[in-house]
């Protein structure tokens, strides 16, 4: 993804949602929360995931869409989500035929949302959808123009089963990042930000996975407030953390830094 914010040459597989786009010049649906949840290979998790944020919105008064983006994973997510529209759940799928990665998958998914507020989360159940109000609240009263869902920040946690080695890769993964956001847990794949906010960043191109940092060095975020999460090990389906990504991370941090001294 070198060039603006839509590299994907393929006419992707869009499913539900009866509402249309807005205009991506636009801020959004006003009051509306979009969350994109990137997938692969996680079919058995989505049926959990979307009735529980779902839930959320009605117990919050949110007007909100949950947008799956898929990387083709051909495992019965298509049926799942079907299933879920026609219960009337407001669910949205697209299916990347051509493109494959975490990072990527996010961009697309606020490309194609309609909302005002944008979040991004995981399909695991590691991120509760729980926080979602108050990461949304912080946003509309002017408290952030950033919200992290922190894993580190006083009050936050993780299951026990994470395990001392997941623990310290994390935390060598924040120390390499920390000249450029100094923050508890700029790592996080649970945030949310203002569409216009998004519309502030130019030239993204994030390798990889750690799409919260390339969104607040290249959207010039400043106001950035971290509210504090339990971080639960994922119960079902298989990590897609491996040594490949974790070369990703490192060639993604050294695009970023170079953007930063280049003035941006």
């Amino acid at each position: 993804m070198d060039e603006g914010r839509h590299p994907v040459s393929d006419a992707p597989e869009v499913r539900g949602g009866p509402d249309p786009l807005p205009d991506r010049r636009s801020d959004g649906v006003p009051g509306r929360v979009s969350v994109v949840v990137p997938t692969y290979r996680e079919v058995e998790n989505i049926p959990l995931l979307v009735p529980r944020v779902d839930g959320v919105f009605r117990a919050a008064a949110l007007e909100g869409e949950v947008l799956i983006v898929d990387d083709d994973s051909r495992d019965g997510t298509v049926e799942v989500v079907d299933a879920m529209v026609r219960r009337g759940l407001p669910v949205r799928l697209i299916v990347r035929k051509d493109e494959r990665g975490l990072s990527t998958a996010v961009l697309r998914g606020f490309d194609e949302s309609s909302g005002e507020f944008l979040v991004c989360m995981d399909a695991d159940l590691s991120h509760p959808p729980e926080v979602i109000p108050r990461m949304i609240e912080m946003l509309r009263d002017g408290q952030a123009e950033f919200v992290i869902g922190s894993r580190y920040c006083p009050g936050g946690s993780t299951d026990a089963a994470w395990g001392l080695f997941r623990w310290l890769n994390s935390r060598v993964a924040m120390m390499l990042a920390w000249p450029l956001v100094r923050l508890y847990d700029p790592m996080a794949g649970f945030f949310a930000l203002p569409r216009q906010v998004y519309r502030r960043g130019a030239r993204m191109n994030p390798i990889g996975y750690k799409i919260a940092l390339e969104l607040i060095v290249k959207c010039r975020c400043r106001r950035i407030r971290e509210v504090p999460i339990h971080f639960a090990d994922r119960r079902l389906g298989r990590s897609k953390l491996n040594l490949r990504e974790q070369i990703n991370y490192l060639r993604h941090l050294r695009r970023l830094y170079a953007h930063r001294l280049s003035g941006g």
